[in-house]
């Protein structure tokens, strides 16, 4: 994924995002991966992470 692509993607917050819901960062799941960006600057930089990084960091999060 690349800026150009990010207008397609479907960004989602966290629940915990904090009062005014700007204290934490968006997801948008890709279909190989999944984007993440801090909620206080959506139109700032991103990273993207491939299937298997993102299912190891929801693994590692969840414990």
């Amino acid at each position: 994924m690349n800026k150009t692509q990010l207008p397609e993607a479907v960004w989602r917050k966290s629940s915990y995002s904090g009062e005014g819901g700007n204290e934490c960062v968006e997801v948008a799941i890709l279909g190989d991966g999944a984007a993440v960006r801090d909620s206080k600057d959506p139109h700032g930089g991103f990273f993207v992470m491939p299937d298997a990084g993102w299912s190891a960091f929801l693994t590692s999060v969840a414990k």
